[in-house]
């Protein structure tokens, strides 16, 4: 197996290792909608401001990692992009889904359950990109060293912006992306429905959130 074959390998590992701690705490996360909820009712200000912010996240986070997808285009081993995006943080994939995990948990018009949402997926994408970290050092050696030196791993630092004229885009993995990205919206409904499930009494309300 060549050192090449082994990268790849590590770095699917590292993959559904994410996937699967991710599932758990999805799992984790149904399991108290299903006894919890917000302390402020729907359709108070609070709550439906909460939300809105929540949603302006999660668009945030979809439009933003189809414009990084647009500069990385599936050469995360191959190449090492340093431009765009990546010239203001290390890991803007993982800062967006961050971001966006933070407006889902905001859908329940929650401030500490968004918080926690986000809390935990920064957990967990830095578990995985401090492995990453170490594959892509032994592809890229002392240039990516030195990229790790410059540039910020998970919180921007946008005075560093550099961008390039041209960008080579696969149309498919942008879709592919967005598509990704998206489930993020599917919290909506879902939260809507909990709650009304919550209102009308089908649900318990065991634990009340601020």
């Amino acid at each position: 197996m060549s050192s090449s074959d082994s990268r790849s390998i590590n770095l699917t590992a590292v993959q559904s290792i994410r996937k699967a701690v991710l599932l758990v705490f999805i799992v984790a996360g149904v399991a108290f909608v299903l006894i919890g909820d917000s302390r402020w009712p729907s359709e108070t200000f609070l709550h439906e401001a909460i939300e809105f912010f929540g949603l302006c996240l999660i668009v945030f986070c979809i439009c933003g990692r189809m414009i990084c997808t647009l500069y990385i285009g599936g050469r995360k081993i191959e190449v090492l992009v340093t431009d765009g995006p990546y010239s203001v943080v290390r890991n803007p994939l993982y800062s967006l889904s961050i971001v966006g995990a933070t407006g889902v948990g905001a859908q329940l018009g929650s401030f500490t359950l968004a918080i926690a949402t986000g809390a935990v997926a920064y957990l967990v994408f830095l578990l995985v990109i401090l492995k990453e970290e170490r594959v892509l050092l032994s592809r890229f050696g002392e240039t990516y060293a030195a990229y790790l030196a410059r540039v910020p791993r998970l919180f921007p630092r946008f005075s560093y912006w550099r961008d390039v004229e041209k960008v080579e885009v696969n149309p498919r993995l942008v879709r592919i992306t967005a598509l990704d990205a998206s489930i993020f919206l599917l919290s909506i409904p879902l939260a809507e429905i909990f709650e009304h499930l919550h209102e009308i009494g089908l649900l318990p309300t065991l634990i009340s959130l601020p």
